[in-house]
């Protein structure tokens, strides 16, 4: 069972749309996968219809033994969540002191071959869980300075998490997400990135996509919602890309 710990700092990114479809292409090869939302906002588990649980990631970490009667089914065969809860919003300031709580609660887990957690866009408590619990990270990056800078100080932060929480934390690798091949922008963000971070760099890049946009507001990951898009297409690539790297670690 491999832990990947989806993260940026920065909000708006494309991280929550990348943990739920990417989870549900990993789900569509044949892998059972379970999704954790770590994000007090929910948004993966709207966009997988599952607003509305009265169990779920919060009771989990508060007592791992309940783990299995707070996971959901989801529509999409093999993809199981963890989704949040309002009492998840609380939970930061619980868990400030107690970095190994994620842990403990994956610990209880099985039966499945891939745990996916989309952290909250920040780098507080609940995030440091999911640096401390996680084998590896996949990090969203918006084609734009300003998540350059941020990208930056994330990688600080996962330096000082391997130097002591988590020692085999590893970064699986940065994918491009949101990305307008028309702008120049865009192009040099990209340049840059691949000549700072090499092969860091996912080869497969998620496209701005209007079907990507509307997937949440049905509660589908793009698969269901829109199977022939390029943002369907874009995330299938990803999956077999992310598997590729998952299956060396």
């Amino acid at each position: 069972m491999n832990v990947l710990g989806l993260v940026n700092q920065k909000g708006g990114v494309g991280k929550t749309t990348t943990a739920i479809n990417l989870a549900a292409y990993l789900a569509a090869s044949g892998r059972q996968v379970l999704l954790l939302d770590m994000d007090p906002q929910g948004n993966a588990t709207s966009g997988l219809g599952q607003r509305g649980a009265e169990l779920g990631l919060y009771e989990a970490l508060e007592d791992p033994a309940r783990a299995a009667e707070c996971i959901r089914p989801t529509d999409q065969p093999g993809l199981d969540l963890l989704p949040a809860t309002p009492d998840l919003a609380g939970a930061g300031v619980e868990l400030a002191d107690d970095p190994d709580a994620l842990s403990r609660l994956l610990g209880s887990l099985t039966g499945y071959d891939l745990i996916l957690v989309d952290a909250p866009p920040s780098l507080g408590p609940l995030t440091v869980n999911v640096l401390a619990a996680a084998d590896a990270l996949l990090i969203p990056l918006q084609a734009e300075y300003y998540a350059l800078e941020g990208l930056a100080g994330l990688m600080e932060t996962v330096e000082r998490v391997q130097g002591g929480l988590n020692p085999r934390l590893k970064v699986l690798g940065v994918v491009l997400t949101m990305f307008d091949g028309r702008t120049n922008l865009a192009q040099e963000v990209e340049t840059m990135v691949r000549q700072h971070f090499g092969e860091l760099v996912f080869w497969s890049v998620i496209p701005r996509n209007v079907r990507l946009s509307e997937a949440p507001s049905f509660s589908k990951p793009i698969n269901a919602f829109a199977p022939l898009s390029s943002g369907a297409a874009a995330y299938k690539r990803l999956a077999d890309e992310v598997m590729s790297r998952v299956e060396k670690i």
